[in-house]
């Protein structure tokens, strides 16, 4: 075994034992939960654009989009841009590095503020950026984006936008379409369920209704109606838990879906 080899077989075995550690677990649930108090997420920003992003998912993503090399990235839920700045500047590097030069970053939002959109177009990343306006949900935005997805060989999906479960099924029952085989659908704020109750209040969403919920209930919705994605293949997706043993704090557990 070479020493490359070796390294990442310890790496491996030491994933196994931090998922295995319940106490490990639990401490960083409450970690995640004390910081949500003083909106931790909101601290940090990518080349000068608010990411409302956990450095830990930063890091987890880049790995993720190392292993998939996506041609499109499609992100619903906007904020202030810096995901898609974040992004789209991870497939400029990637494609410095013999990956796709025409590599692209969709986003969806239903009111992109206009202060937000001008951050977003005169940043330098944004010639890998397409931004479109309206619900995530409606039947016209997402014709859109499969028209404009059309020609591209590795989709990668990412879901941020409102966190009810209804409207979290609703996307997964879409996006979930373009998905490419090996890729995945990310589902942001699946952490939601396993914080205090109470912490989220003023939002429609709280620990019995938000992302995660979605997920349990959209796996199961694949297993009785076995839809088929856009490519005219079953759909099959499962939750990879190595992303998240491997990360520990992240606002995404059970939320990593890999298309088999």
């Amino acid at each position: 075994m070479s020493d490359k080899e070796e390294f990442a077989k310890q790496r491996e075995d030491e994933i196994i034992l931090q998922g295995n550690d319940k106490e490990l677990q639990a401490l960083s649930k409450r970690w995640m939960a004390s910081a949500a108090k003083y909106r931790y997420s909101y601290h940090f920003d990518w080349l000068g654009q608010p990411i409302i992003q956990h450095p830990q998912d930063i890091v987890g993503m880049q790995n993720l989009l190392w292993f998939v090399k996506p041609d499109l990235i499609v992100e619903t839920g906007i904020a202030r841009g810096g995901s898609l700045i974040y992004y789209s500047s991870i497939l400029e590097l990637m494609s410095l590095c013999g990956g796709n030069p025409d590599a692209k970053v969709i986003g969806v939002d239903i009111d992109i503020r206009a202060h937000n959109k001008e951050d977003i177009l005169r940043h330098p990343m944004s010639k890998r950026i397409t931004l479109l306006e309206g619900s995530s949900v409606s039947t016209d935005i997402y014709k859109q984006v499969c028209q404009f997805a059309k020609g591209f060989e590795k989709i990668l999906v990412c879901l941020d936008s409102h966190h009810t479960q209804d409207h979290v099924f609703k996307e997964l029952k879409l996006y979930s379409k373009l998905v490419s085989k090996g890729s995945y659908c990310v589902v942001f704020d699946t952490i939601i369920e396993d914080y205090p109750e109470g912490l989220s209040s003023e939002r429609p969403w709280g620990t019995k209704n938000n992302p995660k919920g979605a997920v349990r209930e959209f796996l199961s919705w694949l297993q009785q109606i076995q839809p088929k994605g856009e490519d005219g293949e079953t759909l099959e997706f499962c939750i990879d838990e190595k992303i998240e043993n491997t990360l520990l704090l992240t606002v995404a557990p059970s939320g990593f879906l890999m298309r088999k």
